[in-house]
């Protein structure tokens, strides 16, 4: 065997492995003995392509994957260390949407039917819902009025004796059963809340104690109780009412 310019020459008849030389700094490379590059062999070509040489980790860092050129010299081969996200870290991340609403269950979808006999009624503000019922309030021509819509029929059902032509309502509330009303209405310049029981057809007022103006209202499921927020003295607070 004879050497040209240091680097020794081989037989034609095979290639031999030259060792590559692992830095002291990379613990978590695992070192395989006899692991190195073949020279290439005239009578078995390189077939097209990169070689590709893996190495394993035994750190927590991600696999690595060592590359070098075919067409360069064993000893002058260039060395790559490309870390690789996991295997699994992409595909997961496209099925996190889908997996995600599976977990939320179902999405909201507005009741186009309904919407569309609420906007015959006209502009309608302030919602309150309880059970099948909901009451708003809505107007056309800057007429606003009290409106109980019954959800299972789709429909709007009568108030006698509630709505009155002199009156602006401001807010409404109603129970589970759709028996009683509270409303807060402006009427001669004075600000009011009053309670309507349907099935009477009657309207009481209801008294403030001590005296306040109500604004917001919310009725308890049966009837029994009404929250309403009031201003005295440009202070907001609110009272708590038990109905009879």
């Amino acid at each position: 065997m004879e050497a040209h310019d240091g680097v020794p020459a081989f037989p034609d008849a095979g290639a031999r492995a030259i060792p590559l030389p692992i830095p002291e700094s990379s613990p978590s490379l695992l070192r395989t003995p006899g692991l190195g590059i073949p020279e290439p062999c005239p009578a078995k070509p390189w077939p097209s392509g990169l070689a590709i040489g893996v190495l394993a980790a035994v750190s927590r860092r991600p696999p690595l994957i060592t590359r070098f050129s075919k067409t360069a010299p064993a000893p002058t081969g260039k060395l790559w260390a490309v870390p690789q996200p996991p295997l699994l870290a992409r595909p997961l991340a496209l099925l996190a949407p889908l997996l995600l609403s599976g977990c939320l269950g179902a999405m909201p979808v507005p009741m186009g039917a309904l919407d569309r006999r609420l906007e015959a009624i006209g502009s309608s503000h302030s919602p309150a819902l309880s059970d099948r019922w909901l009451a708003l309030i809505g107007g056309r021509g800057g007429r606003e009025q009290v409106v109980l819509v019954d959800l299972e029929r789709q429909m709007p059902v009568p108030l006698p004796g509630l709505n009155r032509p002199d009156a602006q309502p401001l807010a409404v509330a109603v129970d589970a059963s759709g028996e009683r009303l509270a409303v807060v209405r402006q009427l001669e310049g004075r600000t009011e809340l009053v309670l309507y029981r349907r099935s009477l057809m009657a309207l009481e007022p209801v008294a403030m104690e001590p005296a306040g103006v109500p604004r917001r209202i919310s009725l308890r499921a049966d009837g029994r109780e009404l929250a309403v927020e009031v201003s005295r003295g440009g202070v907001w607070q609110v009272d708590l009412i038990q109905v009879p």
